[in-house]
């Protein structure tokens, strides 16, 4: 069996909320020469309602990034969005884990949408910074949605962690390389 293509500039960012990490992907993105892409996968509000806690979450993000990066909105269509960037800019994706809930609320198909997520990952030649929240660490919830999503973001985690050239889990403001295969 042929191995899988991997994306040799693909670095996973993993934590918990909080955690720290999507100040670690910012810190890796900028390693890069920019300009750098933030491409946010947040929606300010579900059912035309607003969330100001997502909107506060939101500008503290923007607060603590300076100069030089352009913002994308991908809250549903990533894999186009990453298709429509420059090849070898530097670009950081915050988060999957809000990407997979919108796809998970619209009722899309999981698994297609996280296949043509892949494949725009393994195309891109530049640096690609992706965060999503590790959430299996905790109890198993206790209905059917909740399940779903944790399975579905605990294999997607594992899917893109295979292509990954570089795995980091960031507990507490600390990062823990999982894996490292930079040449």
């Amino acid at each position: 069996m042929a191995e899988a293509a991997s994306a040799p500039e693909l670095v996973l960012v993993l934590g918990g909320a909080r955690s720290g990490k999507s100040r670690f992907a910012e810190g890796e993105t900028v390693r890069h020469p920019g300009p750098w892409t933030y491409v946010a996968t947040a929606q300010l509000g579900y059912g035309g309602q607003p969330d100001p806690e997502m909107e506060a979450r939101v500008a503290l993000h923007r607060g603590r990034r300076g100069g030089g990066w352009e913002t994308v909105e991908a809250p549903v269509d990533l894999a186009a969005a990453l298709g429509a960037l420059p090849p070898d800019r530097p670009v950081l994706v915050d988060c999957l884990t809000l990407w997979l809930t919108n796809h998970l609320l619209a009722d899309h198909d999981l698994e297609a949408e996280a296949a043509a997520l892949e494949a725009a990952l393994v195309a891109r030649p530049g640096p690609t910074i992706c965060v999503a929240n590790e959430v299996g660490f905790g109890i198993v919830p206790d209905n059917a949605l909740a399940r779903r999503f944790r399975d579905a973001a605990g294999l997607l985690n594992q899917r893109l962690a295979a292509r990954a050239r570089k795995v980091v889990l960031v507990v507490a403001g600390l990062p823990l390389t999982v894996k490292d295969v930079t040449p």
